[in-house]
């Protein structure tokens, strides 16, 4: 980021099980961007992998770093929701974008992305094609376990029966939706709303919210960039603050 105004370079990447996904990361959104790491006057990291970039001079809350991030965004966000591939989390969002305070679902895989990749394996088809089959279901199914096993199993068993993927895509869109609708709600929910995370990217989950929510849902085709937007806005806040 550019003067804490311009993404001038991202990356996203799959980190798999080892501690050098952090480093990648940032190699990849370096060479994004045409720079090097002596180009940088702060780095700063954030989320599961915060602690193993040695480059970072700050290091900040993921809670934090989606609300300022979102509110950048979407400036005048209230609330968000934010589903990624591990947990869920809704945020209450300060004018600002200060963290007003939060829920999350960090125990579980499902009604996250992690919980959408098993589906979609299960269904033969990819993420996007995933995300848009359930505007084809014709017929409500319901998955009712709330456990990425058990559900595994239970969509296995629709299939069998002949059930459309179609309509299992509707159905596994709702359970996505199904948790985070219960996170925001624990939460209180204030509008407008903008949700965050790779999840964001997924319409029918974002379908699915609206129509349990009967409000919008704003996102935006950076917002799984977010939590990295605002640990770079809170690290250029801070040198710009400690230069004055």
């Amino acid at each position: 980021m550019r003067d804490g105004a311009e993404i001038i370079g991202s990356a996203v990447i799959p980190v798999g099980t080892g501690t050098s996904g952090p480093a990648r990361a940032m190699e990849a959104a370096l060479k994004d961007a045409g720079l090097t790491q002596a180009d940088m006057d702060v780095t700063a990291a954030t989320g599961y992998g915060r602690n193993t970039l040695s480059e970072a001079g700050h290091v900040f809350s993921e809670l934090s770093c989606h609300a300022r991030g979102a509110y950048w965004l979407f400036p005048g966000v209230r609330t968000v929701l934010d589903i990624g591939g591990q947990d869920a989390k809704a945020l209450s969002v300060l004018p600002g974008g200060k963290l007003g305070g939060f829920v999350m679902n960090d125990k579980c895989a499902a009604g996250t992305g992690r919980f959408l990749e098993v589906m979609a394996r299960i269904l033969d088809i990819d993420l996007d094609t995933l995300s848009r089959l359930d505007l084809e279901s014709q017929e409500c199914v319901e998955i009712s376990s709330t456990c990425t096993v058990f559900a595994e199993s239970e969509v296995i068993s629709q299939l069998s029966k002949g059930t459309r993927p179609e309509d299992l895509a509707a159905a596994i869109s709702r359970a996505v939706a199904f948790r985070g609708c219960g996170l925001l709600r624990r939460l209180g929910l204030t509008e407008p709303l903008f949700m965050t995370g790779g999840v964001a990217r997924h319409g029918g989950v974002v379908r699915a919210i609206e129509a349990e929510l009967k409000i919008p849902v704003h996102t935006d085709q950076r917002a799984q960039l977010a939590g990295a937007i605002g640990a770079a806005l809170m690290a250029y806040d801070k040198i710009t603050r400690e230069g004055e």
